[in-house]
């Protein structure tokens, strides 16, 4: 043979295991794909868009809380640190999403 492919010889009909060889491939191909999730669709940017309000949101009221809890140990103020940060946290998440709100779209 002077090809440079190596391969089945195209005169001599395919063979049975080849095809059940391929077939299997193709299906653990797929399982793995689903497995690891590599053949799920994109996220649209209305799904984008609400993860960011929603981590916003949440961000900013963790934020304020742990910073208002940190002062509060540092400065033995219980609770009224925690309270008032919890309350800045909130509205600065809010603030954002007025922010992101206003935006024109791309």
């Amino acid at each position: 043979m002077t090809e440079k492919d190596p391969g089945q010889d195209p005169r001599l009909p395919e063979d049975a295991r080849l095809a059940s060889l391929d077939e299997r491939l193709r299906q653990a191909q797929a399982d793995e794909a689903e497995r690891t999730g590599r053949n799920r669709k994109p996220a649209d940017s209305g799904e984008q868009l609400g993860n960011r309000v929603l981590s916003y949101l949440v961000g900013g009221m963790l934020g304020g809380a742990a910073i208002g809890w940190a002062l509060d140990q540092l400065l033995d103020t219980s609770p009224w640190l925690l309270l008032v940060m919890l309350f800045l946290g909130t509205a600065a998440g809010f603030w954002n999403i007025i922010k992101l709100s206003n935006q024109r779209p791309k």
